[in-house]
C-alpha cells in the first residue's frame, strides 16, 4: 500500500495545507515569504517542515466497515487524515505537530442517496457521529469529528460522487446540482449551457456546493448576490427522519421558509444532498477601475454612498492603508477601492461613470486612462479578470493560503477574520478592532503585529469588514507555543467583534471556533428552537455534534482548538 494510497476519485488535496498535493510555491514566492518571515523575525527562525503521511500514529477505527460498505468506505490513513481537519490555521499547525487525537473511524464516499439512508440507518444503531465534509475548506472547526465522548466513533461524509447538474431549466434560468461537485466542475458543466453560477468564493477550487449552503457562504459578488442564499431556489436534505425537500419557487410567503433553515445548518440537521440554483447569464459588458483614498475614512464614505445609490456594482472592495502597504499597491500610504460592473444585458459604462463622480465627491481620484471598459462573447473560465492594482491584489488574496503553508511552520501566525456592522457604527469597530488586535497582539506574543483590513462585501446598511492579521507565534520551532498563542488572540477577535456590535462571522460560518461568539449575538430561545428542530430531524443527535449547538440529550459543548478559550 503506497502512503498516498485513497478511495477518492478526484485529485489528491494536501492533507496538512492549503491546495492540492502536486502544486507548489514558485522561487520567486518562496523568497517573498523568506522576506516576510525575515520582517517579522530579522533575528531568525528555526522552520518546522511539513509532516508526511508516516509521521502520525492513527488510533485503529474503533469499529469494522461491513462488507456492504466495502466499495464506498475508506478507512485509509490518507483518507482519515484529509478528513481529519479544515484548513484553519490553527488545523495547519495541529498538522505540523502530528498529532490527531479526533481523526474520523471511517471516511464514507458515497454513490447514491441509497447508500446516505443505508449509512443513516448503521449510524443510528451503533450510536456513531456523521461529519458532512463539502470540500473540507472550513476555517471555523467545522468538521473535526471531535465530538465528546457520548459516541461510539465517527464517519466523515465526502458526497464527491454526487458531483453532477442533472437538469437545466432554460426559461426560469436554473439547474439542479448535486451537492458534491466543486466550484470548476459546476461552471464547467453549466458553460455548454450559456450559463454560470458566479459564485466565487476564495475556496473556489477546492470547496463544493452543499458546503456552500451549508455554511452560507459568500462569493464574487461585493453587492446584492453575496451570500449563497441568494442563489437557492429549493433544497433537498436527508436527515434520519426522511427527506425534506423544497418547492421551486421564486418567492413565497407561506411561512417561515424551510431553506431558510436548511442554508447555514452547518450540517447539524442531516446532509443536502442536491438543490435547485438560480443561474446567471455570462457576463458581456465590464468595467473596471482602482481608486485611491487619503484615509480609510474617506473610502468608506464613497462605499456607504455607492453602496445606498442603486448602482450595485459587482465589485467594490475596500482595501485600507495596512492592507494596500502590505500589498505593495501604492507608493505612500493611501486606501485603495477597487470597483468594477459587469452585465449580460446591457453596457456599463453609465453605471461606471455615475460611481466614479460619487468617488470625487467623496475624495477619491483615479486615473481616467486606467478605467478599463470591455466587450465579450467569450465564455468565463475564472473569476474576474482586471488589470492593474485590482489584478495585482486579487493574485495575492488568491495565493495567500499557499503562503501560509510555509509561513506555519516559521512559526508566523499568519490569519484573518471577518463581520458586518451598519454604517453608523463601522467607524468605531474598525478603529476597536485595529487598536485592541494590535494590543491583544503585542500583550499575547510580546512582539508587535500587523492588523489590516478590507471590504469584501457591502449592503446599503453596512459593509463587511475582513481583518487579516500577522503575529510572532514562536521563532524556535515550537509550534505548540504559536498554536497557544493562536487561541487566545482568536478568543479577542471573537470577542471584540461582538463586544462592538458586529456579527462573529459572515461567511466563514460559525463552527466549533466562532461558537462562543455565535452563543452571545444569537438569543438563547432561538437556540433552544433550533436544537428542537434538530431533535425532529435528527433524533440521536448523530449529524456534526458539537457545531451550532448542543444535540438534545448528548454533552458536547465548544470543543476543538477553542475548548476553555474564554471568548
Amino acid at each position: 500500500m503506497t502512503p498516498h494510497e485513497s478511495m477518492s476519485a478526484r485529485k489528491q488535496l494536501r492533507f496538512w495545507g492549503w491546495g492540492y498535493d502536486d502544486e507548489h510555491l514558485s522561487p520567486e514566492e518562496d523568497r517573498l515569504i523568506e522576506a516576510m518571515a525575515g520582517m517579522l523575525l530579522p533575528e531568525g527562525a528555526v522552520e518546522v517542515s511539513p509532516p508526511q503521511i508516516s509521521d502520525f500514529d492513527l488510533p485503529p477505527p474503533r469499529m469494522a466497515v461491513p462488507p456492504d460498505f466495502s466499495e464506498w468506505v475508506s478507512v485509509l490513513p490518507y483518507d482519515r487524515l484529509v478528513h481529519s481537519l479544515g484548513k484553519s490555521y490553527a488545523d495547519g499547525v495541529r498538522m505540523f505537530l502530528r498529532e490527531l487525537p479526533n481523526a474520523p473511524d471511517w471516511v464514507a464516499f458515497p454513490k447514491s442517496e441509497q447508500n446516505i439512508s443505508d449509512l443513516m440507518a448503521y449510524a443510528e444503531q451503533h450510536n456513531l457521529a456523521l461529519i458532512p465534509f463539502g470540500g473540507g475548506t472550513s476555517v471555523c472547526g467545522g468538521i473535526e469529528a471531535d465530538v465528546g465522548e457520548d459516541y461510539a466513533g465517527t464517519i466523515c461524509l465526502d458526497l464527491q460522487h454526487l458531483n453532477r447538474v442533472l437538469e437545466v431549466d432554460v426559461a426560469s434560468r436554473a439547474a439542479r446540482v448535486g451537492a458534491g461537485i466543486l466550484g470548476p466542475d459546476l461552471e464547467t458543466q453549466l458553460k455548454p449551457h450559456g450559463f454560470t453560477l458566479r459564485h466565487f468564493p476564495q475556496s473556489f477550487r477546492f470547496s463544493t456546493l452543499g458546503g456552500w449552503i451549508a455554511t452560507r457562504a459568500g462569493g464574487h459578488f461585493a453587492t446584492v448576490y453575496t451570500h449563497i442564499d441568494d442563489f437557492v431556489e429549493s433544497t433537498r436534505l436527508l436527515t434520519p427522519s426522511g427527506v425534506m425537500e423544497t418547492r421551486r419557487l421564486p418567492g413565497s410567503g407561506a411561512g417561515p421558509s424551510p431553506d431558510r433553515m436548511v442554508i447555514g445548518s452547518e450540517g447539524i440537521l442531516g446532509v443536502i444532498t442536491e438543490a435547485w440554483v438560480r443561474l446567471q447569464s455570462l457576463p458581456v459588458w465590464r468595467a473596471s477601475v482602482s481608486a485611491t483614498f487619503d484615509t480609510m475614512a474617506q473610502g468608506a464614505e464613497a462605499v456607504r454612498l455607492i453602496s445606498q445609490s442603486g448602482l450595485f456594482p459587482s465589485n467594490c472592495r475596500l482595501l485600507d492603508e495596512t492592507e494596500v502597504q502590505f500589498n505593495g499597491l501604492a507608493s505612500e500610504p493611501c486606501a485603495v477601492l477597487v470597483l468594477g460592473f459587469e452585465s449580460a444585458d446591457h453596457p456599463v459604462q453609465a453605471w461606471m461613470e455615475r460611481a466614479l463622480e460619487i468617488v470625487t465627491v467623496s475624495g477619491g481620484t483615479y486615473q481616467e486612462d486606467k478605467v478599463s471598459y470591455s466587450s465579450t462573447k467569450d465564455q468565463i473560465e475564472k473569476p474576474e479578470r482586471e488589470a492593474g492594482t485590482a489584478e495585482s491584489w486579487r493574485n495575492a488574496f488568491i495565493r495567500m493560503p499557499y503562503y501560509r503553508n510555509r509561513l506555519t511552520g516559521f512559526g508566523i501566525i499568519a490569519d484573518t477574520f471577518e463581520t458586518a456592522i451598519t454604517w453608523d457604527k463601522f467607524a468605531e469597530l474598525y478603529e476597536g478592532v485595529k487598536s485592541g488586535m494590535e494590543a491583544a497582539i503585542e500583550e499575547i506574543t510580546g512582539t508587535p503585529g500587523s492588523v489590516s483590513c478590507r471590504f469584501t462585501h457591502v449592503y446599503p446598511d453596512g459593509p463587511a469588514p475582513y481583518f487579516t492579521f500577522f503575529a510572532v507565534g514562536d521563532s524556535t520551532g515550537n509550534l505548540r507555543a504559536a498554536l497557544d498563542k493562536w487561541q487566545q488572540i482568536k478568543a479577542a477577535s471573537n470577542k471584540l467583534v461582538v463586544s462592538l456590535g458586529g456579527t462573529v462571522t459572515h461567511h466563514h460560518a460559525v463552527g466549533r471556533d466562532h461558537r462562543s461568539g455565535y452563543e452571545q449575538q444569537s438569543p438563547e430561545l432561538f437556540r433552544q428552537t433550533l436544537a428542537a428542530a434538530k431533535a425532529s430531524l435528527d433524533p440521536t443527535g448523530m449529524f456534526n455534534p458539537g457545531v451550532l449547538i448542543d444535540p438534545v440529550g448528548k454533552s458536547v459543548g465548544i470543543t476543538g482548538v477553542m475548548k476553555g478559550i474564554e471568548g
